[in-house]
């Protein structure tokens, strides 16, 4: 019964508008923070899920992470490298099953089967269907011919293997250089070692039959006897060496006998003559029991030791003889064997020791100075020699009385004259113990 004015109504009715407007503001403001925390929760999972893609961690209704199975990540560091899902779910595979992705050509231990042709497809092509490929290698012509085959030449006179050149013509493509082979050979032999051209002639005579024929053999001799002239401006005996290489041919019957017989009365340059009459010369001594299979000899480290030293000591007795120390130091080049000078050095000693005069003493001093400085037989092999004398002097005093008075002499010549050092002069023996007084001046007093 009591009676509200109209005023006192709008005071109350403002005062309920104000309180649900107030519940309204609350509520959505506490949906806006429920909101934020999901987003965050959701932004801290997709953050971590290329390392923990495997665990399969989701988000439940309330913005709670429920955690998965966990498993050890295996995926990069780099989100730029990581081909695994950035959505948290999966199994952490890359994509396509491996089988995608630049420079990838499939899975792995996929075996790809031959692919059938479609014909009808537009680019089939009836007439290449039975279409067999083969590798075609061009012929050389004479420039390229030179580059290639001179190599395989050289690096035969390294290694001595015929086998090895044979197989190495065999997969070039000669065409008509095939006759050349021979003529090229023996040209690069003409300017290399005794030892060189003895391979040389091996390597035609193997050639002959599994590579070239007899033919391509002659031809290539005639071209030779044809390009004398210009080979005499390098090798002055060239003319000599061919005949001696056609004799050789001849010899091991890659050509025919009457090869040589077929130039008489035919040839006008002077050159080609000497070398016909050479190889004339040379199988008609080989009739008479020369072995023209020796006529190169053979390389150093090929002979016997025996045949060395006696090679070896003839040389000294020419030397002695005619006393050209030129000629001696290339007779020693030819040997080929600089490892084994020290045999020369301990020959030419004991030939001193030998001697009754002066004259082999100082000749035998004179070459081994040459020698010495030349550097033809270094400074190892020379004090190897002279330690072999040092060895064996005992016992070549039994036969030469004055052996260690004439190597004493010796050793101290070579020393004055540079040939060896003084910790090799020391160490020569003597008979008598030789005492030093610094007392006396330096002086020595034999004991």
């Amino acid at each position: 019964g009591v009676r509200v004015s109209t005023t006192e109504k709008r005071r109350v009715s403002d005062v309920f508008n104000i309180s649900q407007t107030n519940c309204k503001v609350r509520v959505f403001t506490f949906r806006i923070h429920e909101a934020r925390l999901k987003a965050k929760a959701k932004r801290r999972l997709r953050k971590n899920s290329s390392r923990d893609s495997g665990r399969g961690d989701s988000l439940s209704d309330n913005g709670d992470v429920v955690r998965g199975t966990s498993a050890t990540p295996t995926s990069p560091k780099s989100k730029l490298l990581d081909r695994k899902s950035r959505l948290g779910k999966g199994r952490g595979l890359p994509k396509k099953g491996g089988a995608g992705g630049k420079g990838v050509w499939g899975r792995s231990g996929e075996v790809y089967e031959p692919e059938e042709v479609d014909e009808k497809d537009p680019n089939y092509d009836e007439a290449q269907e039975n279409c067999v490929y083969e590798t075609v290698v061009p012929p050389l012509d004479e420039r390229d011919f030179e580059k290639t085959v001179t190599p395989i030449v050289q690096e035969y006179f390294e290694h001595g293997d015929t086998n090895e050149v044979a197989e190495l013509l065999a997969e070039l493509n000669l065409g008509p250089m095939r006759g050349d082979v021979p003529s090229l050979a023996v040209s690069l032999a003409l300017e290399a070692k005794a030892s060189h051209r003895e391979l040389t002639s091996r390597l035609l005579a193997d050639l002959c039959g599994p590579v070239l024929s007899r033919n391509d053999m002659e031809n290539s001799f005639d071209k030779l006897l044809r390009e004398l002239p210009d080979l005499v401006l390098d090798t002055p005996g060239a003319p000599q060496l061919v005949g001696q290489f056609i004799a050789r041919a001849v010899s091991d019957q890659i050509l025919s006998k009457s090869y040589v017989e077929g130039y008489k009365g035919k040839v006008d340059c002077e050159y080609t003559r000497a070398a016909l009459d050479r190889a004339a010369v040379l199988l008609k001594m080989n009739m008479g029991g020369l072995r023209i299979d020796n006529q190169w000899g053979t390389g150093g480290g090929q002979r016997p030791v025996i045949q060395l030293i006696k090679e070896m000591n003839l040389l000294l007795k020419e030397y002695i003889l005619s006393g050209d120390s030129k000629e001696a130091e290339r007779c020693l080049r030819d040997l080929e064997v600089p490892h084994f000078h020290h045999e020369f050095v301990y020959e030419a000693i004991v030939m001193v020791l030998e001697s009754k005069g002066e004259k082999t003493f100082k000749m035998v001093m004179q070459l081994l100075k040459s020698l010495s400085v030349s550097s033809v037989i270094t400074v190892d092999q020379m004090r190897r020699g002279y330690e072999r004398v040092y060895m064996d002097i005992a016992e070549i005093n039994i036969d030469v009385p004055r052996a260690y008075f004439i190597l004493e002499q010796f050793v101290d010549k070579s020393l004055s004259m540079g040939i060896i050092d003084v910790k090799l002069r020391d160490v020569c023996p003597c008979r008598y113990v030789r005492t030093f007084f610094p007392q006396q001046g330096g002086a020595y007093l034999i004991l």
